[in-house]
């Protein structure tokens, strides 16, 4: 059949309609045969096949008595591969443009969460009398008790991180959650988190914009974020063969590079787990604030199991800034569950070398984009490898990872566009984190379950 529809190909360029038309009307046959099959699910019969085989080859045999010769065939096939590769190539860059765009939107329910919130944080007074109280909670700065802080915009996703962490915590009321969010969604997510008790847990939400230290004559990003000749986070819009990622807005989020400031965002605090808004936990994490870092600053999981995941795959080792000073075979690790021992980053100066770092790379040569090649960078000889099963990763774009080491890890992180709240989430992954929302909330009623 395939090579039948090379032969209809020729027979129009040398204008043999009637023969192309027979090839055709052949191929048609052919496919209506398997299609039959396909849809009663058993195999083909001789008797079925004969028929057919011996009028398609009858056909194929008289293209080529006129002196379709195979030189032609080769021809004509490798030419019509090369505009078939163009098209599959052109579809998969539309396909991951369109992926993009459907993973960055807001879905309409979660809009409608974050408009009612907001409005009710902006007629409640009270409800800012009370986050002015837990504000100045001397629970937020007690390092006897166990911190985690999430950076982000979207109110049901951090709801998750912070149920699913007090839902598998042995003694919730010694948890404490830091977010910081920016100012559109600051009276959401205030709103959100005054609504409920969270088992006695303690939640300080702050708004981004308020930071008035992190500016852009101390922060190389902020400046990046701000100056039309340094935002290369755009460059993809200027050419279509940029990585996808590069339209990502993420990347022009300072939310995405608050994590190089932890120390400073909690200067009295002296140890914290951070925690990305696509994960959920499964298990108790307060055992992560007793493991020995080494002198480390950084616990996280390696992700080297696989060649990608090496230093080489993420930093231009051509550039000789990057060559002489790092080991290009070193493993990668994940961002989206570390603990940090913020007196050791102190030491180290960790956020000074980050620092350094995004000034080299104000001309783009040394990566080309997002927080964990600077990461690589800032705490290189200074990341503690931790044990495989607190942070299992892929569950935003792998829908083959084994159930055991799902349900064995600490923390699942849905990193990948399929964000378990969008509809093309991996529909086997989803109900892991769906099973901690708050659904008893009047709002998620109304604006998602509706």
């Amino acid at each position: 059949m395939t090579l039948a529809k090379a032969y209809v190909v020729i027979a129009k360029e040398h204008n043999n309609l009637h023969l192309a038309w027979e090839l055709s009307n052949k191929i048609r046959s052919c496919q209506l045969l398997l299609s039959k099959t396909a849809m009663r699910g058993e195999p083909i019969t001789k008797e079925e096949a004969e028929p057919i085989i011996s009028s398609l080859s009858y056909l194929i045999f008289k293209a080529q008595d006129a002196h379709y010769d195979v030189a032609t065939t080769i021809m004509t096939m490798k030419s019509h591969i090369q505009a078939l590769e163009g098209r599959a190539n052109a579809a998969t860059v539309q396909n991951t443009v369109f992926g993009q765009l459907v993973a960055e939107a807001l879905p309409k329910s979660l809009h409608c969460l974050k408009v009612k919130l907001t409005t009710d944080w902006l007629k409640k007074l009270p409800l800012q009398d009370l986050a002015e109280e837990k504000r100045n909670s001397p629970r937020v700065v007690d390092n006897n008790l166990y911190h985690f802080c999430i950076f982000s915009d979207n109110v049901l996703a951090t709801s998750v991180v912070v149920n699913s962490t007090i839902s598998n915590a042995d003694h919730p009321k010694q948890l404490v959650f830091h977010i910081v969010t920016n100012g559109i969604s600051y009276g959401a997510m205030q709103a959100w988190f005054l609504s409920k008790d969270f088992k006695g847990a303690t939640i300080e939400v702050q708004n981004v914009e308020e930071f008035s230290w992190l500016n852009a004559s101390y922060a190389p990003a902020v400046k990046q974020l701000h100056d039309e000749d340094s935002r290369y986070y755009f460059s993809g819009y200027q050419d279509v063969k940029e990585e996808p990622k590069l339209w990502n807005p993420k990347y022009l989020s300072l939310l995405n590079h608050l994590r190089f400031y932890i120390p400073e965002i909690y200067p009295l605090l002296e140890k914290i787990v951070f925690l990305e808004d696509d994960v959920a936990v499964q298990k108790d994490l307060t055992q992560l604030f007793s493991l020995d870092l080494h002198g480390n600053v950084n616990g996280a999981v390696e992700t080297c199991l696989v060649a990608f995941h090496r230093y080489y795959k993420y930093l231009n080792f051509s550039n000789p800034i990057i060559s002489s000073k790092f080991d290009p075979q070193a493993c990668g690790w994940a961002f989206g569950m570390n603990v940090f021992d913020l007196i050791a980053w102190r030491k180290a100066n960790v956020t000074a070398q980050y620092h350094y770092w995004q000034e080299q790379n104000a001309d783009q040569t040394l990566w080309k984009l997002g927080t964990l090649p600077p990461a690589l960078l800032a705490f290189y000889g200074l990341t503690e490898p931790l044990d495989r099963r607190w942070h299992v990763l892929g569950l935003g774009y792998d829908m083959n990872i084994d159930s055991r080491l799902i349900e064995s890890a600490a923390v699942i992180h849905f990193n990948g566009n399929m964000k378990p709240w969008l509809k093309l989430a991996i529909g086997r992954y989803k109900p892991l984190w769906e099973r901690y929302i708050n659904q008893s909330h009047p709002y998620y009623q109304d604006c998602v379950t509706s």
